[in-house]
């Protein structure tokens, strides 16, 4: 059986929604599970970190990010939209620093692309206008 565009964006959704539940259960092997071997992340660390390929890559994200942000969580502004292999989500960052106990709050907009029912690409913007350039970019072939 093929499934159509539609299907596929929707399954994307789906998985985005699994991914970021994940992350606020501190379930890493599950959001591996949703990740290509390959995956290729640009997060707001990448300015001190560089960009984190493969699993290897994601689990040194998850340390670092939870060596600052212990509590972090990600929760989604409004509805995940549905680009066909790409999904483009507002999300609402917390979290207290360690061993400072001061909040941090973020808004950002994550940009995946998927495909065979996993992320192969994401990055983390800080603005719509610029999560939206990402998407335009990307329509017209991944950076890779």
């Amino acid at each position: 059986m093929v499934e159509s565009a539609g299907e596929v964006s929707a399954q994307n959704v789906e998985l985005f929604n699994c991914a970021l539940e994940a992350i606020n259960r501190r379930d890493l092997g599950a959001l591996l599970r949703l990740m290509d071997n390959d995956v290729e992340a640009v997060s707001l660390l990448v300015a001190m970190e560089g960009g984190y390929h493969g699993h290897a890559g994601i689990r040194r994200w998850w340390r670092n990010l939870l060596d600052v942000f212990p509590d972090y969580t990600a929760q989604l502004a409004d509805e995940v939209r549905e680009l066909g292999d790409l999904t483009l989500a507002p999300l609402r960052l917390r979290g207290h620093g360690a061993g400072s106990d001061i909040p941090a709050e973020q808004a950002v907009w994550m940009v995946g692309q998927w495909r065979h029912g996993k992320v192969f690409w994401w990055r983390a913007c800080t603005t719509e206008a610029e999560a939206l350039e990402t998407v335009n970019v990307m329509k017209q072939g991944p950076p890779r």
